[in-house]
């Protein structure tokens, strides 16, 4: 994709019939492939290039096709260089790269990918490879290969003698798109001594852009946000330290003092909120998303998911997933029970199907327009049924066990009783209403992660490899830290109005969240993004939808879980009658 805007989100096979690639003898063979690769849209075949270890190729004949490529497809292949489509090959398991220098640094780095061709002044077709394999000699005459670069250049070839005639002065090669096109491919191959390690050869492509500005920005982030949050613990431990003080002291006068503040609500903070089912069920999947955030993270932190080993951060994450089942079914069941339901078994089969039956419905949709738009990110049929198969065998009987070990614990005891007839709210101030606090209570759960995004969806779109694993690591600590410290405070200024409904907006304050990254989704979509086809809209917009969606769930369940905690510890800590 180009380094300025993306303006197609589609990927194809190397071998869709529209392109009219070179084939090896026999076809192309399929090889296999990792679960997280697949879902990925990585396919990987073998390839008419003749390459042997250590031997330099001159001007090669690849192949000339044999058929005029019709006006149709023509159009295609002119259309796909417009905008901007790179080549994805692999050789020794690295990656075809191209050399790019960065802007802001001038400093030059590898950019996976080979251009299909060049749209600068005319679309032309490249047609001709230059490759450069570097390698790195061992003992005993062996060598490794520790970089690949591939410069693909347009050229209207003639043949003589069956041998293509590779001349310096060879003109651009333009598809004519009359049905009389007949393109020559060529390609040379030079093996280049390099002392890169084998360690270290993915070094080149890990190349972060606008370096200065990423590192100012997370640590700029990182700080204020920690410094806002500890000012906001501080201030609430203070205060409350304050309050419950004065609660527990009794007058030295006849009377008690009468109460007010927080305490006023006892009787009915831990009153069941409405639809206690959806929100135990949806807490119970967020906190399984945690769960696997979390320990993806800290797989990849100790170098467990190398950007070497294709696919592996996408495996990893599925059966994490599935895994943590257990942990949705088990907060479910332990919420729903403390908030007095009886519909046990509604409760059992939700949290198991459907959050899990949302995401993946959507994403079956979603595959539905990669289908139709015969796109190699397809997912096969075939696996989506693994997928499901692999969700009914491991997911469903762990998420099951997580409920029934969750309703077998005794019921979550609050430290207050809830009266009879719930007390009345009074009104509040504008800043105070449920949608204004919680937009507001978002704003800094968002801010946390706004710079780590930026990056995040650029590798996503721009198809770059994201190596800032270590700072995603502690940006997700961050954000957890001030989901639950934004969502205390929060509560804690609506228990002093005497609002007590705290249940549904300490999740959504911090759910908020996403919401935010949703509305940066469409900023980013208008800014960075040149998308002109509706397909690759609907795709761009489905993704980030069910990206803010997981997000929200996230921010929202670790948001509620906090202020949980924080009402049974203040409300444990006064007396009352």
């Amino acid at each position: 994709m180009s380094s300025q805007q993306v303006k197609s989100i589609m990927s194809y096979d190397y071998y869709d019939e529209r392109f009219h690639f070179c084939s090896p003898p026999g076809g192309p063979k399929q090889q296999p492939e990792s679960l997280g690769s697949i879902l990925f849209g990585d396919r990987i075949f073998t390839s008419a290039f003749n390459m042997k270890v250590n031997t330099d190729n001159g001007c090669e004949l690849l192949c000339q096709v044999e058929n005029p490529i019709p006006k149709n497809d023509a159009l295609f292949i002119n259309q796909c260089i417009a905008d901007d489509y790179a080549m994805n090959w692999v050789i020794d398991g690295l990656p075809a790269a191209h050399e790019i220098m960065d802007e802001r640094t001038k400093e030059t780095y590898q950019s996976i990918g080979v251009p299909l061709g060049d749209a600068q002044e005319q679309v032309a077709l490249n047609n001709h490879y230059d490759i450069y394999i570097k390698y790195h000699p061992r003992p005993h005459g062996m060598n490794r290969v520790v970089g690949v670069e591939v410069l693909a250049s347009s050229k209207d070839h003639k043949m003589k003698d069956n041998k293509p005639m590779c001349l310096q002065g060879d003109k651009p090669y333009y598809l004519k798109a009359d049905g009389s096109d007949k393109v020559i491919y060529t390609y040379t191959v030079t093996w280049i001594e390099s002392d890169t390690a084998w360690a270290t050869r993915w070094d080149n492509y890990l190349h972060i852009l606008d370096p200065s500005i990423h590192w100012f920005s997370l640590v700029n982030s990182i700080v204020i946000v920690l410094f806002l949050t500890g000012m906001v613990a501080m201030i609430l431990i203070r205060a409350l330290h304050k309050d419950i003080s004065r609660y527990n002291a009794v007058e030295v006068q006849e009377d008690v003092q009468e109460d007010y503040g927080w305490k006023l609500v006892h009787g009915d903070v831990f009153r069941p909120p409405v639809r206690s089912m959806w929100l135990s069920v949806i807490v119970g999947n967020g906190a399984q998303l945690v769960a696997m955030a979390a320990s993806t993270l800290v797989f990849a932190v100790l170098g467990f998911l190398s950007p070497s080993n294709r696919g592996a951060l996408a495996t990893v994450m599925v059966v994490l997933f599935m895994v943590y089942s257990g942990i949705a079914g088990f907060i479910s069941a332990r919420l729903y029970k403390m908030n007095g339901g009886e519909s046990w078994k509604t409760n059992m089969l939700l949290t198991a199907t459907f959050f899990p039956g949302v995401i993946f419905g959507s994403l079956f949709v979603l595959n539905f327009l990669l289908v139709g738009s015969h796109s190699s990110g397809a997912v096969p049929f075939g696996t989506m049924l693994a997928i499901l198969g692999i969700w009914a065998v491991i997911a469903l009987p762990l998420s099951i066990a997580g409920s029934y070990f969750g309703f077998r614990k005794p019921r979550i005891e609050h430290p207050v009783r809830t009266n009879q007839i719930p007390r009345q709210v009074p009104d509040q101030p504008t800043y105070l209403r449920s949608w204004p606090s919680i937009l507001m209570g978002g704003t800094l759960p968002f801010g946390a992660i706004f710079i780590e995004l930026y990056f995040i969806m650029n590798s996503i779109w721009f198809h770059r490899i994201y190596y800032g694993i270590g700072f995603l690591f502690l940006v997700f600590l961050v954000l957890a830290l001030t989901c639950s410290q934004v969502t205390i405070l929060m509560c804690y200024f609506h228990l002093c109005n005497e609002d007590y409904h705290w249940s549904w907006r300490a999740f959504l304050t911090s759910g908020a969240a996403g919401f935010y990254v949703f509305l940066y989704s469409v900023y980013y979509y208008f800014n960075k993004l040149a998308i002109t086809s509706l397909t690759s809209t609907l795709l761009y917009f489905g993704y980030s939808t069910i990206i803010s969606i997981l997000l929200m769930v996230m921010t929202g369940s670790i948001g509620y879980l906090a202020c949980l905690i924080f009402l049974q510890k203040i409300f444990s800590s006064i007396k009352v009658d």
